[in-house]
């Protein structure tokens, strides 16, 4: 449909949490495809309704290992490992740079999908990563927010060198 604008850190709407969709219909099925033109064209392999300005809980992710893209409306996780792993993340809204960052190895996420049919699926590996960073982004907290206070300092500056060039 349409690739939309990215909303680029520091803007403050990706601090905030997002809304619970409450209609699923032909709108908020233009939202996915949006939403994924505007992943690929990035380009990311994940992308919220907060990284393009829409403060609705909707996330598209396309990954390697997968058939085909997936939408998760309404996402929440009911059960991480307590067994970690690291993983380099980024962002569509912070291009051009990645840090490593420790989170649950496994998680199992309820959601909906765009028929708001009720699903619950048990991820692992990038997968479990990138539910664990979208789902982060829908409740307002940024990847950064996972760092420390001089790993995030040291992010921050280089996105500030990559965003001049």
């Amino acid at each position: 449909m349409a690739v939309r604008p990215l909303v680029t850190f520091p803007d403050q709407r990706l601090r905030l949490p997002a809304e619970p969709v409450l209609r699923f219909d032909a709108q908020l099925r233009a939202l996915a495809t949006d939403l994924l033109d505007t992943m690929r064209a990035a380009p990311g392999i994940g992308i919220t309704g907060p990284h393009i300005g829409v403060a609705q809980r909707i996330v598209v992710l396309e990954l390697p290992d997968a058939p085909v893209p997936q939408t998760y409306v309404n996402p929440e996780i009911v059960w991480a490992s307590d067994e970690t792993s690291r993983g380099e993340e980024g962002s569509v809204s912070m291009p051009g740079v990645n840090e490593q960052i420790a989170r649950a190895a496994r998680v199992h996420v309820r959601y909906q999908n765009l028929d708001g049919v009720e699903l619950v699926e048990e991820a692992e590996g990038l997968r479990a990563t990138c539910h664990q960073h979208e789902i982060d982004q829908l409740n307002g907290v940024f990847w950064i927010q996972r760092l420390s206070a001089l790993r995030r300092g040291r992010v921050i500056a280089r996105f500030e060198k990559v965003r001049r060039r």
